[in-house]
């Protein structure tokens, strides 16, 4: 999407939100030929349906790797998805649920394992997020939705994958720009992400003896089903413009982070944080 192409007001009453139904669609497809960097290797990405999911789910594919998708009830965007990773020549697994349910989050990391025969990456990539105009007035329900999306789903996740992960296996695990800056309008979503940034760091130091490496991406602002899902139309229109960019990243332009991260490239990295945030400059 270029600089000049503007976000019209839009909005679902959905989180999460669905991609089919965005104007303009986000642009999730890789911008260069596969050379094989995840060949013969199975990815676990939760969130694979739509937005920085869906563009990590294709890249994959197309680098190799065999792709299980976990979502929460958006059968249509994952079924979607399933579609173009088969497209690049790659196998997909669809896995619906809350990974919320710890027994859920053991079910989707045994059924990767029993179609794939083995678990080599995993990508917590799924969340949710709300508006929190005023702190006073945030449910509890609401938030405990949140931590139970945002904060117990990546640890059920991983304490189920960390028996299948071998030496050279990887996780990635997506935080925020919030979790450096904040974000008055999103308490909770921002308090979740430092929580997410904080268990990454705290499972590369953990795991590196095992060969390990646990990396974490703080996206900025990224059109995604996230957007529409939790904003009024007043607030998505125009969306992304206030980033020293003046746009707002495309899923494919975060997807390539993972990439780097999950390959032989970033085989130095463990612990660390890409910033593909449109500009913000913020603390490592």
């Amino acid at each position: 999407m270029a600089s000049d192409v503007d976000i019209p007001p839009q909005s679902q009453d959905s989180m999460p939100a669905y991609e089919d139904r965005m104007d303009p669609a986000p642009d999730y497809m890789p911008r260069h030929l596969g050379v094989g960097k995840l060949d013969g290797k199975v990815a676990l990405v939760t969130g694979g349906d739509s937005g920085i999911g869906r563009a990590v789910s294709v890249l994959f594919a197309r680098e190799g790797a065999k792709i299980a998708i976990a979502y929460l009830k958006e059968t249509e965007d994952a079924e979607s998805t399933r579609d173009l990773v088969e497209a690049e020549g790659s196998e997909a697994l669809l896995l619906k649920g809350d990974l919320g349910d710890k027994a859920h989050a053991e079910d989707v990391v045994a059924r990767t394992v029993d179609r794939f025969g083995r678990l080599d990456i995993v990508i917590n990539n799924a969340a949710q997020q709300w508006l929190d105009q005023d702190l006073t007035e945030l449910e509890e329900s609401r938030l405990r939705r949140i931590i139970d999306s945002n904060v117990m789903a990546p640890v059920f996740v991983t304490q189920a994958a960390l028996p299948h992960l071998k030496d050279g296996a990887v996780m990635v695990n997506t935080t925020s720009v919030n979790a450096f800056k904040g974000n008055a309008n999103l308490e909770a979503n921002s308090t979740t992400r430092g929580a997410t940034l904080a268990f990454s760091r705290s499972m590369a130091e953990q795991l590196i003896d095992k060969g390990i490496r646990v990396n974490a991406v703080a996206p900025g602002p990224v059109w995604t089903p996230f957007i529409p899902g939790s904003m009024p139309p007043e607030m998505v229109e125009g969306f992304g413009k206030h980033v020293p960019m003046g746009r707002p990243g495309q899923p494919w332009e975060i997807a390539t982070s993972y990439l780097f991260l999950a390959s032989s490239d970033g085989s130095y990295f463990n612990g660390q944080t890409l910033h593909p945030n449109g500009g913000k400059i913020v603390g490592a």
